[in-house]
């Protein structure tokens, strides 16, 4: 047997997180920006983009079936390149009259492949890497898959209102620009990947598809074995409610007219905040965040992160409650936010890698764990739309806080099953 040369993790891990940010971000956030501009009413547009995200959830089914056939590498590229063509497609549809159907469809394309790639990048970083290693590259993970939420929800959706106040194009084609990017960038990553990515093996499979799912259900029973694993399932589920609650509000809530209760701000402004000084901001939190728990270990932090990543909700209400008209005070505002935002949200990957993945089915536990937490951001996503109409603005971002008192309250009791890699 020859012994494979490794990679090292500075070639691929920050494109691959890059590569799986793009399409979550796109589908969550610049979708409601997107179906705005396009017309569509807001409680649509929210309960759709909600369903859309769900095959983010089904990651322990999609894992199955990615046992059986190919390799984690080729997981990665062949689905960033389907990425790149349904985002072409949607390039193509946008100026048909019933695009909405079609984009929705092509989109769903996209979560199936994205949630693919997801569970090979996550399997091919916890073979390729030592725990070590993976702390200390968690930063980088979070850092680049934020990089692809800067670009999409940051330069995109500037460039989307600049070619339509500056150039004169129409919304249409403006976001036939944005869309045409990114089916560019997925091409570009997919080849790069081909050739950048460490070879892995197949894994060794018996059996077919039927005996596949019988040993999905001796997982899933071993899984629920597992030592707290309900109060883990609900803390997982808690972490990101609130979230998944405002997320696509809130860049609403900025371009909102302030007799609605909004901030009025142009789609360059909503850019341009998000996307330099928000990014920044996120991305100095996130690399602290992998530091910090690498030298405290994640037993001691775990409040910490919890508390930080729930200050954006905060920050809503009071620029709800003030409606700052000063484009300092609202980029102040952003700062803050993305800051605890980048900080806390290392907080969850690491619960999950670390306290409900491990064990013989670490992978397929590690996907269990994430796709609770899609599970609770599709689902409280369906509903923001209708009731931020019916609530307004400042009573649902009040809401948001109510919302994030029980993760709170468990964070602080969470009982722990691993010892932190500081403990050992």
């Amino acid at each position: 047997t020859t012994v494979m040369k490794k990679k090292n993790p500075i070639t691929w891990v920050p494109t691959a997180y890059f590569a799986m940010g793009l399409p979550m971000i796109m589908l969550t956030l610049v979708a409601s920006v997107f179906f705005e501009d396009l017309g569509i009413p807001k409680s649509q547009h929210t309960f759709w983009t909600g369903w859309i995200i769900l095959p983010w959830s089904l990651k322990p089914i999609i894992s199955i079936i990615m046992e059986l056939f190919g390799t984690k590498r080729q997981y990665i590229f062949i689905t960033e390149l389907i990425s790149a063509v349904a985002f072409g497609a949607i390039v193509f549809s946008l100026p048909l009259p019933n695009f909405f159907t079609m984009v929705l469809v092509f989109m769903g394309i996209i979560a199936l492949s994205g949630s693919t790639h997801d569970i090979a990048l996550d399997g091919m970083y916890m073979e390729q890497l030592d725990v070590a290693t993976q702390s200390a590259y968690s930063g980088w993970q979070g850092a680049f898959y934020n990089i692809a939420k800067v670009l999409a929800n940051g330069g995109l959706i500037f460039l989307a209102g600049w070619l339509v106040t500056e150039q004169g194009f129409s919304q249409v084609a403006s976001w036939q620009v944005v869309m045409s990017i990114c089916a560019a960038i997925f091409g570009i990553v997919g080849v790069y990947h081909f050739y950048m990515l460490p070879r892995d093996v197949k894994p060794k499979t018996t059996g077919d598809f039927s005996e596949k799912m019988n040993e999905l259900g001796s997982i899933i029973v071993d899984f629920f074995r597992k030592k707290h694993i309900w109060y883990y399932l609900i803390f997982i589920f808690l972490y990101r409610f609130a979230e998944g609650f405002v997320m696509k509000i809130f860049p609403l809530f900025l371009k909102g007219k302030v007799a609605e209760g909004g901030l009025e701000l142009s789609n360059e402004q909503v850019g341009f905040i998000y996307g330099t000084a928000g990014v920044i901001a996120f991305i100095t939190g996130s690399i602290l965040a992998g530091h910090y728990v690498s030298k405290v270990g994640l037993k001691k932090s775990l409040f910490i992160l919890v508390c930080a990543y729930n200050i954006q909700f905060i920050v809503y209400l009071l620029l709800a409650y003030f409606q700052p008209t000063h484009l300092t005070t609202i980029a102040l505002g952003v700062i803050g936010e993305n800051f605890g935002y980048g900080f806390g949200a290392v907080g969850l990957t690491l619960f999950i890698m670390q306290q409900v993945a491990p064990g013989k089915n670490q992978m397929t536990h590690n996907a269990f764990g994430n796709s609770l937490a899609m599970l609770s951001l599709a689902l409280s996503g369906m509903a923001s739309g209708a009731l931020s109409e019916s609530l307004g603005y400042l009573g649902f971002f009040l809401l948001a806080i109510v919302l994030i008192i029980p993760s709170i309250t468990l964070a602080w009791y969470v009982p722990f099953s691993h010892k932190s890699h500081t403990e050992v």
